[in-house]
């Protein structure tokens, strides 16, 4: 996400300087192949151009506005998630206790076990975020253009280490070994933590009514996790982001076509100037494909991401704060205005 006023100049420049290259070169050919070789029959009405643009604008438009219908859902899944977490927080916190014990509980038995369920929903943070930046074929973190700005601009912590090493923190190794065999590390911790209510429910930890109350947090916590991989597993559909770039593509070789009568309308040398202009109304339609498919997958690890990894410190704080638990974090901080 970024975090800053906007983008700069610069790194606009630097994350579309390939469409430039090719678009000033395409302006280029085709007026000097107009203006110096004489090949006038490569001129076209502007109708026709005009008549495209404006299909291409509703299909780029459609385009965009679903992908940010993506994203939003990916923010509000997320924001889920952090509500239910400092709920999860406050009902370990005041419910489990030694009221209903069916044998004497030490008071620092009582608080091992209440950080150990937090230290089970952090786990189930973490391992979270690794799934869901994990790469897909569609995803266009990896296209060229956007690997370079990433590896320039700020870096994405799930890409750099190991889910295995982010759970030991939390959790034990044998318990993590046998996690780590299983395809969806992230629903196998939630179970777990209901297998850690069960027990506390039979120790007379907690009571029926209350055992229920925190299950119902799990069941809250799953619904967030199929959200996000909902999102994360379906793509903008294929048909339409296909249709959608070859719409474009003929797009921008057209426009220079069509420029071409109409500066020279204007006399003189005046042609030369459907090069800047041509590459110009070409850029723009470039650059909204190109915001479009960054913002359709929300967890990619890009810089118009839902900010998970931030997320996730944020709740990990306050749920370490709220039991005074040692080894507290510190935020994350935006890197060149982006926030992972």
């Amino acid at each position: 996400m970024h975090a800053g006023k906007n983008f700069t100049f610069k790194e606009v420049v630097l994350w579309t300087r390939r469409d430039i290259y090719l678009l000033v070169l395409l302006s280029t050919a085709a007026t000097f192949c107009y203006k110096v070789l004489g090949w006038q029959w490569l001129s076209i009405p502007w109708l026709p151009v005009a008549l495209l643009g404006t299909a291409v604008a509703f299909v780029v438009g459609f385009k965009n506005n679903a992908s940010y219908d993506r994203m939003w859902e990916a923010r509000k899944a997320w924001g889920a998630i952090v509500n239910a977490s400092r709920t999860w927080g406050i009902m370990v916190k005041d419910f489990v206790s030694d009221k209903h014990a069916t044998q004497k509980i030490s008071e620092e038995l009582l608080k091992t076990e209440k950080e150990k369920l937090i230290q089970y929903h952090i786990a189930w943070l973490a391992a979270l975020r690794f799934q869901l930046r994990e790469p897909r074929a569609w995803e266009a973190i990896y296209k060229k253009h956007n690997l370079e700005y990433k590896e320039k601009w700020f870096k994405v912590h799930e890409h750099g280490h190991k889910m295995e090493d982010e759970l030991l923190l939390h959790l034990d190794r044998e318990i993590v070994d046998s996690i780590m065999t299983k395809s969806n590390k992230a629903a196998q911790i939630i179970g777990l933590q209901s297998e850690n209510l069960k027990r506390l429910l039979d120790m007379g930890l907690i009571e029926d009514f209350r055992h229920m109350e925190l299950e119902k947090i799990l069941v809250e916590l799953y619904n967030q996790q199929g959200a996000s991989e909902r999102i994360k597993n379906f793509p903008y559909p294929r048909q339409f982001a296909t249709l959608n770039l070859y719409f474009i593509r003929i797009f921008i070789c057209l426009i220079p076509l069509g420029m071409l009568q109409e500066f020279e309308k204007l006399g003189g040398n005046m042609i030369w100037l459907s090069i800047p202009f041509s590459a110009l109304s070409s850029w723009i339609f470039t650059t909204l494909e190109k915001i479009g498919e960054s913002t359709e997958s929300p967890f990619e690890g890009s810089a118009n991401d839902v900010p998970i990894t931030a997320i996730s410190r944020g709740i990990e704080i306050d749920l370490k704060e709220m039991f005074e638990m040692e080894h507290i974090p510190a935020s994350i901080k935006p890197e060149n205005n982006i926030l992972v």
